[in-house]
């Protein structure tokens, strides 16, 4: 009989081994990065340009563009796109960010070769129809109209204006007014300039072979190329002198609370000591803010901390969304938590817990191809070292007590975490 009295055996996890990826490089010099993962016959094909708003001449343009290129074709409409991919049981993805924008496709492999010449017109001849542009820009207006009403929402809007400001790709949020007056024009001009035969990189993940590869090669890898390259644009962080910002909403029952501060990008030195660290505060269900502010105070239902990394910065965050009243003691038990972690060491039993959940977290991130994939892009597209991945683990492991104190009193100062509330104290 099972006794449930007593805990199962485990056994720490130290180290995982992930696939290597195949890197081909086809006819016009793409390259193409497979993650061969036989489990199932399906495939994501993901195609990735250096063409996020870091190059945007017109806010918002970048954004724009790549969403239009499923709006039409000169020989189909965007009905008609949308009904081709569902017809072989596909999915289309068209991503943009700060510092990159994608296309992606998932479908079963046989049916690659019925989605790849469509595919390639996406990224070759897409028409920026009128009509299609006016809807999705009034979509878009009322999302954000909406959104704006929203504490959590414009808090996080501010926190990242108040860390790069307002212009920069990492702190600039769209803005009713720009999409507003965003014209047919600025969008075509950013396609052509930015993602129109320009070159990018093919992450391919799932059930593939090397025909599969060929099959690719006959199709994007015939994509002429440009030669010139995007001009080198240089964004310099503009942060606010002040620290502390209140958003008062005199109708408002709660409060947003984000607190935090830039910090670097996953390749520095002191990178997993302080993910290590993030993780014992606010990164997990067990951390310490959760257990303070949630279930001890009940001030919230959630409380978060986390490092978000683009390829040129990164950022601490904490978050939480507090009843008013409480405001203000929501963040003095912030406050007091971190100078716990500057001054007390972390007991080794504790530290082991959350490096065995976050080994347990990383392995159970990598049961698909699509997710395993999704971790290598980071690696590619950032530069970061080839073993980045399978010594994850052990970076994490070697990480001490002591670290952990000296990255708190060196990143975590009271002095450089910068305050928004929205809502009212």
């Amino acid at each position: 009989m099972l006794d449930r009295t007593q805990t199962p055996a485990f056994q720490a996890i130290q180290e995982v081994q992930l696939p290597t990826p195949d890197t081909h490089t086809l006819t016009n010099g793409i390259p193409l990065h497979l993650i061969r993962v036989d489990h199932q016959p399906v495939l994501r094909i993901e195609c990735i340009f250096d063409a996020g708003s870091w190059h945007e001449q017109t806010p918002s343009s970048g954004f724009f563009a790549v969403k239009m290129l499923a709006e039409g074709l000169p020989n189909r409409t965007s009905a008609q796109i949308s009904e081709y991919f569902d017809g072989f049981g596909a999915f289309l993805e068209l991503n943009s960010g700060p510092d990159r924008s994608s296309v992606v496709v998932y479908c079963l492999t046989k049916f690659l070769p019925n989605i790849l010449p469509v595919l390639r017109q996406l990224l070759t001849e897409p028409t920026f129809p009128d009509k299609e542009l006016t809807d999705l820009r009034n979509i878009t207006l009322q999302n954000l109209r909406v959104n704006y009403e929203k504490n959590a929402y414009l808090a996080g809007v501010l926190f990242r204006q108040k860390l790069f400001g307002a212009n920069h790709p990492y702190g600039r949020s769209q803005q009713p007014e720009q999409i507003a007056s965003l014209t047919q024009s600025d969008v075509v001009s950013f396609y052509e300039r930015v993602l129109q035969n320009r070159p990018f990189q093919i992450l391919l993940a799932g059930q593939a072979t090397e025909q599969d590869v060929a099959l690719i090669d006959r199709e994007l890898g015939q994509i002429p190329l440009r030669t010139d390259d995007l001009p080198v644009i240089v964004h310099n962080p503009d942060p606010a002198n002040d620290l502390l910002t209140l958003t008062e909403k005199p109708d408002s029952t709660q409060s947003s609370i984000r607190m935090g501060r830039r910090l670097f990008t996953r390749a520095h030195p002191d990178f997993f000591k302080m993910v290590v660290t993030n993780e014992i505060l606010g990164g997990y269900f067990g951390s310490r803010l959760m257990k303070n502010i949630r279930e001890e105070k009940g001030f919230t239902y959630g409380i978060s901390s986390n490092i978000p990394s683009f390829r040129r910065d990164g950022y601490f965050l904490i978050g939480t969304d507090v009843n008013r009243e409480n405001t203000q003691q929501t963040l003095d038990e912030i406050r007091k938590e971190i100078r716990t972690l500057q001054t007390e060491p972390v007991p080794e039993h504790e530290l082991e817990t959350v490096k065995n959940f976050m080994a347990g977290e990383f392995v159970g991130s990598l049961n698909t191809p699509f997710e395993i994939a999704d971790r290598y892009k980071v690696v590619l597209l950032d530069n970061l070292p080839a073993d980045f991945l399978n010594t994850y683990i052990q970076h994490l492991r070697a990480v001490s007590s002591a670290d952990i104190l000296a990255m708190a009193n060196r990143y975590l100062a009271d002095g450089d975490l910068n305050e928004i509330v929205v809502g009212g104290k």
